[in-house]
């Protein structure tokens, strides 16, 4: 049976039984690898999120090692791209004019139809994305955390995590940047800026390092950050927790940290190890379910066969 690829943005679609199996398989991974996050961000579309609480689910089984009071943070703005009068329609209802640029072919294609609403630009995004690094991630980059090395978990969907790599990349100085042993960039264009499509619960694995101003070498106490994606209803993260307090940047910490131009805070004085591109090693030997099953809304009062083989606490 042939799947239908509909177009899922901002629409709120439902985690699937496949995309749940996911999700508890990245979860178990990123535990057993040793990823200890400080904090877990997620769009509070409901596909990411719930990828984000069953990383939670996993880490509190870790008791003593994980920090006290983990909770998700939901944000808005790490949702992805809104596609407008396109969300929930095949991707075959988009124009494919190949002599117009693709914004100016979809508005002359459908601008007159009913409810007609513009796909989100790109500009746009960027700007959300940026907001959130501004907010919650730069500010503990630079001041630094000494009691333990900070640890972030951000869960959200392709295009907006393509579009936050891009605003994080440009806040480095290009020879502090560079790929771990054995990570390969596969875009046909050798460039970092596009890492290429990102799979369904694949990761992004960032290992980010102030650098001592007397050796000008990076320093053991920086920071990770695991970037998961959900990409579709069918996109590094997801029981219904409080909302972690989200840590406010007070308008003279924004200003100091912004350069003297009002821009974006830059991060010349830091290092970045690229360490993991769409890693999905997670994944190896999951099967969609045959006969659509794989394709259902996942119903959390359904037991996996994981579940009957699974020995009972004592």
């Amino acid at each position: 049976m042939a799947r239908l690829s509909i177009t899922a943005g901002v629409r709120d679609s439902a985690l699937t039984i496949h995309g749940s199996l996911q999700a508890e398989r990245l979860a178990r991974h990123l535990a057993a690898t040793g990823v200890r996050p400080m904090r877990i961000f997620s769009s509070d579309l409901q596909r990411a999120y719930k990828t984000a609480e069953a990383i939670l689910l996993e880490q509190s089984k870790l008791k003593k090692d994980v920090k006290h009071g983990l909770d998700i943070t939901q944000l808005p703005i790490l949702r992805e791209q809104d596609f407008g009068f396109y969300e929930g329609k095949p991707f075959s209802a988009r124009p494919r004019d190949s002599n117009k640029p693709g914004i100016e072919n979809r508005r002359s294609e459908h601008h007159s139809s009913p409810g007609f609403k513009d796909v989100e630009s790109k500009e746009a995004v960027a700007k959300r994305m940026s907001s959130f690094l501004e907010e919650y991630i730069v500010p503990h980059l630079r001041e630094g955390i000494s009691e333990r090395e900070p640890v972030f978990v951000i869960v959200s969907h392709g295009n907006a995590l393509s579009t936050m790599w891009r605003c994080l990349l440009k806040r480095f100085a290009s020879q502090s940047v560079r790929l771990g042993t054995g990570v390969e960039i596969k875009n046909g264009t050798g460039t970092l800026e596009y890492l290429g499509p990102w799979s369904n619960t694949g990761y992004l694995l960032l290992d980010i390092c102030p650098l001592t101003k007397s050796t000008n070498k990076a320093t053991a106490s920086g920071g990770k950050i695991a970037s998961a994606g959900r990409t579709t209803s069918s996109e590094k993260i997801p029981s219904t927790g409080k909302m972690a307090s989200a840590r406010k940047t007070t308008p003279d910490t924004r200003q100091a940290n912004s350069d003297v131009h009002g821009g974006p805070v830059m991060l010349h004085d830091h290092t970045m190890v690229v360490k993991a591109v769409n890693r999905k090693d997670h994944l190896q030997g999951l099967k969609r379910t045959g006969g659509g099953v794989g394709s259902s809304k996942f119903d959390e009062g359904q037991k996996t066969i994981e579940t009957f083989f699974k020995k009972k606490r004592v």
